[in-house]
């Protein structure tokens, strides 16, 4: 089973930018899509950014411009990681930040397709 965790996430003004990353274990898993969803208290967990070899990269209508999905491979590791770069920061980008991943469908609107951790890494976006 992969193992996915995140980290990054913290306050920053609105304009500002932070990068979230996502250690997934198990290299072997690195052939899945793998992507960046969010959720707020009381809605549906949304998708951000989705990238796989094999699909390429997607974006959000919401975030493209702003926020930037890149994986690298660390072979001593054993791992993969998945960053996401956020810049110009908005109040409605506030959430809870998960990554995930799906062994076939790769879009930020197939979120039911992906695999996620509980705990996810929240940012907070103050105006």
């Amino acid at each position: 089973q992969v193992q996915l965790v995140e980290s990054g996430g913290g306050s920053v003004q609105a304009g500002g930018s932070l990068r979230l990353s996502c250690d997934v274990s198990e290299y072997h898993f690195s052939s899945y899509c793998m992507g960046w969803f969010r959720q707020v208290p009381g809605k549906e967990r949304e998708g951000v950014a989705t990238i796989s070899s094999r699909a390429g990269i997607s974006y959000a209508d919401s975030v493209k411009g702003r926020f930037t999905i890149s994986s690298v491979v660390s072979v001593g590791y054993g791992k993969k990681i998945l960053y996401l770069e956020m810049k110009s920061l908005k109040r409605e980008d506030m959430a809870l930040y998960y990554c995930g991943t799906s062994p076939g469908r790769c879009s930020p609107y197939v979120g039911r397709y992906f695999a996620y951790r509980d705990k996810g890494t929240q940012v907070t976006v103050s105006t």
